[in-house]
């Protein structure tokens, strides 16, 4: 989990960045009214895609290396698409991310503890002890 976390980071400081950068133009943008939010968000992933291709920051190889499937990613083109829609998000984009990997580790965590005991059980059953 920590080499995917530390593989995360540049793609979640880049959301950060451009979380910042909208906070920085959003009074610029103030006339535009209603258009405001659709220019902001097209300025967003434009500077995310920039990042992702300039940067070669990639956020689905990392999910894939850690045990995922899906040869749809294998082309870098992809991950990168996908990695600057993500960092066009911000850090909600990143902080989703992490969050899903929290719960699938838990789940797994859970799911071996499960068997573990199951198995115990087995065993003392064999040896004749009750459970």
């Amino acid at each position: 989990m920590d080499a995917l976390v530390k593989a995360l980071g540049p793609a979640f400081a880049a959301g950060l960045a451009i979380q910042q950068l909208l906070e920085l133009l959003d009074p610029f943008f103030q006339r535009l009214g209603t258009k405001k939010k659709i220019v902001l968000n097209i300025l967003a992933l434009v500077v995310g895609l920039a990042l992702a291709f300039g940067l070669n920051l990639e956020v689905i190889k990392p999910l894939i290396d850690q045990g995922g499937s899906t040869a749809a990613f294998n082309q870098p083109v992809w991950d990168h698409i996908v990695t600057g829609l993500i960092i066009s998000g911000g850090t909600q984009g990143i902080n989703s991310i992490l969050k899903f990997m929290g719960y699938a580790k838990e789940q797994k965590k859970n799911t071996a503890a499960s068997s573990t005991d199951d198995a115990n059980k087995k065993a003392a059953i064999l040896a004749g002890k009750t459970v």
